[in-house]
């Protein structure tokens, strides 16, 4: 057992690269969607919604659940909505930068002062993230009534699109371990 536990210990700077890979993975994934329109559609009501980020769209929320397409649909009078809203402008900015950072961490691998700063930009991305937990009312399930009410409506009932938004929670955490481990190679080479 002392073995394996020895063993796992040795790999943690591959398991930190590890981290760093997946980390680059779906921020260039994710980043990369952005360019297209279901998934620029698809920010908006978090955006919309946030008082730090709804300043970059024309129209205030919520109307903009008069004009959803829904995915793998396309409306031409909610695409031009959009359009007027500035929602594809921004999600191609968006998209640039998630990218951009992304590809920093990765570059964290070779480059301690890129891997911290876009460490810290993960961790600053993901902590925005979040807050729509807060801002965002479709986070939570919605009470639709119905034939039989439910008492499942409401926090802590996550919607679809809270579990894509509390899942950032990992890349949170994930920004403070790549930020920490470039800043401790950092020291170490001023240190040599």
């Amino acid at each position: 057992m002392y073995g394996l536990i020895s063993f796992l210990a040795g790999l943690q700077n591959q398991f930190i690269n590890f981290l760093r890979f997946a980390v680059f993975l779906v921020m260039v994934w994710i980043g990369g969607l952005k360019a297209f329109q279901y998934e620029a559609d698809g920010i908006v009501p978090f955006v919309a919604n946030s008082p730090v980020m709804s300043f970059f769209y024309s129209k205030k929320a919520p109307e903009y659940q008069q004009y959803k397409n829904p995915e793998g649909k396309t409306i031409q009078k909610n695409v031009d909505w959009h359009q007027v809203n500035g929602t594809y402008l921004f999600s191609y900015g968006l998209g640039t930068v998630i990218v951009g950072i992304g590809i920093g961490v990765l570059l964290g691998i070779w480059f301690p002062k890129i891997g911290l700063l876009s460490g810290v930009l993960t961790f600053g991305m993901s902590f925005v993230t979040l807050s729509f937990l807060m801002t965002t009312p479709e986070t939570f399930v919605s009470n639709l009534g119905g034939d039989f009410p439910t008492p499942y409506f409401g926090f802590p009932y996550l919607s679809a699109s809270g579990r894509l938004v509390i899942k950032d929670i990992i890349m949170l955490g994930s920004g403070l371990v790549i930020a920490a481990d470039s800043a401790k190679r950092i020291t170490l080479s001023i240190n040599r």
